[in-house]
């Protein structure tokens, strides 16, 4: 695939062992860097001073931690290209992922599309499972499916309904926003089982938590933030168990027909299929 179809995206906060993770995993799998913007959030430890070692396609340093929403923004605009991923810092990618995941996308008409992907401790053989998983669920696709670990942008969704709110205090919720939007514009969104990440989990956001006291049971975002959806309490609780049901259905379809779902924890040593 012609490397300027695309530019990718991240932001990060400190965490530097998780981001030099996930860019060696890029290296690996033989992405050039020079498609590759990284957003540093004010970070404190040598995340700067990592990101000054590579030949990137962009460095910005914030001043301080702007937030999700601000920091994609930016990564979005100083390379722009027809497609745009945005993504953690806290994942490990696989062989084809960029390829898989756009060309899965293109084919079927679809405008935002996000990977498979595998949670928790990397205590199994992560690079044979995403060659066999991504082979056998090649076709597969949760329609309308949707998670802001890693989603693939066209650039027609920026034209239409805008980018992220770059509200800093959102605090993680710009995903929640944005998705929002796309759902009211009726743009054609899923996740394919054609390509895989391992995430971490949110190293991020439980760190920020940590920094404020927070449990981890804690909501980080202002816990009213849901009333910039204009939502009711009716419709929002409506929705959501929609949603849990659809999910519910897909993973079940998933492991009749492959024995594994696009969505997998890793617990105890054993894979929880979600």
């Amino acid at each position: 695939m012609n490397p300027l179809k695309y530019a990718i995206t991240f932001a990060c906060y400190n965490q530097v062992d998780y981001t030099r993770q996930c860019i060696d995993s890029m290296i690996k799998h033989g992405l050039d860097l020079k498609r590759l913007v990284v957003v540093d959030n004010g970070s404190t430890d040598d995340t700067r001073n990592y990101l000054e070692t590579l030949d990137l396609g962009g460095r910005i340093f914030n001043r301080a931690n702007l937030g999700c929403g601000v920091a994609w923004n930016q990564g979005a605009l100083a390379l722009q290209a027809e497609w745009t991923i945005i993504m953690n810092n806290d994942v490990l990618v696989s062989a084809a992922w960029i390829e898989n995941l756009i060309n899965t996308a293109e084919q079927n008409g679809l405008k935002i599309i996000s990977p498979s992907l595998i949670e928790g401790t990397l205590d199994y053989d992560f690079e044979t499972f995403a060659r066999d998983a991504s082979i056998k669920m090649k076709h597969a696709l949760r329609m309308g499916g949707r998670h802001a670990v890693c989603l693939a942008v066209h650039e027609s969704v920026w034209l239409e309904i805008g980018y992220f709110q770059p509200i800093p205090k959102l605090l993680g919720y710009e995903d929640t926003m944005f998705f929002h939007e796309v759902e009211k514009a009726g743009i054609s969104v899923a996740i394919t089982g054609s390509s895989w990440l391992h995430h971490f989990g949110s190293i991020t956001q439980t760190a920020m938590k940590q920094e404020r006291g927070l449990s981890q049971k804690e909501n980080l975002p202002y816990r009213y933030n849901y009333r910039l959806l204009q939502q009711s309490w009716l419709e929002r609780k409506l929705k959501k168990l929609k949603r849990v049901r659809q999910i519910k259905l897909w993973s079940k379809h998933e492991l009749a027909e492959y024995s594994l779902s696009m969505h997998g924890l890793r617990i105890d040593g054993d894979f929880v299929w979600k």
